[in-house]
C-alpha cells in the first residue's frame, strides 16, 4: 500500500516541489524529500491521507512557507569572519576556546548529528557522496539531515554565545 502510494504521488510531488522551491529559497529535491518523511510520518500515526493529492500540495507549500521562514532568519556574514592566523598567544587561546565549544556541542547533539557534523568539519575535505557513504545515507538525505542538525546546533550555541555578552 505504501509502496503504491508513494509511486502514485511521485510525478505530483517532484512537479509541485520544482513550482515551489524557487520561490521558497530551496531545493527541490530538499522540498520533496521533507514532504515524503511528513508522508511516512503520517502513515505511521494516522495513516494515508483521505485525499493524497490534496495532502501532498498542502504538505508541500506548507514546506515551502517553513524553508521561507528560515532563509528570511539567516543572513549572510557582511564581512569575512576575523582572521585567526594571528600567532600571538591570546589567539591561540581564544581559537582553542572557541573550537572547545563547538567540538563540546557537537558531542551534545541527538542522533547522528554528531557524525556528521564531525564529517562536515574534517580537515579531509569530503564530498558529500563520501560522507552519506561513511554515515550510510543516501546522498539526497544528507542535505535536508545537515540542515536539522546545524538547527540543532544553532539552538544548542545560542545560550552560550548571549551568556557571553559584557552586560552594564
Amino acid at each position: 500500500m505504501t509502496h503504491d502510494l508513494v509511486a502514485a504521488l511521485g510525478p505530483l510531488l517532484t512537479a509541485e516541489a520544482s513550482a515551489e522551491a524557487y520561490a521558497a529559497g530551496s531545493e527541490p529535491g530538499d522540498l520533496e524529500q521533507a514532504v515524503w518523511l511528513r508522508l511516512l510520518e503520517r502513515l505511521e500515526t494516522e495513516g494515508p491521507p483521505p485525499d493524497p493529492q490534496g495532502w501532498l500540495r498542502k504538505a508541500v507549500r506548507a514546506e515551502a512557507r517553513r524553508s521561507r521562514r528560515t532563509t528570511r532568519r539567516e543572513h549572510p556574514y557582511g564581512a569575512e569572519p576575523p582572521d585567526d592566523t594571528r600567532t600571538d598567544p591570546e589567539q591561540y587561546v581564544l581559537t582553542a576556546a572557541r573550537h572547545r565549544a563547538l567540538r563540546e556541542a557537537v558531542r551534545r547533539l541527538p542522533g547522528r548529528c554528531p557524525r556528521l557534523i564531525e564529517a562536515l568539519l574534517s580537515p579531509k575535505d569530503l564530498t558529500y557522496r563520501e560522507i552519506a557513504g561513511e554515515l550510510g545515507i543516501s546522498q539526497g538525505s544528507l542535505g535536508p539531515e545537515r540542515s536539522r542538525c546545524l538547527g540543532c546546533l544553532r539552538r544548542l550555541l545560542t545560550p552560550e554565545v548571549a551568556a557571553r555578552e559584557v552586560r552594564g
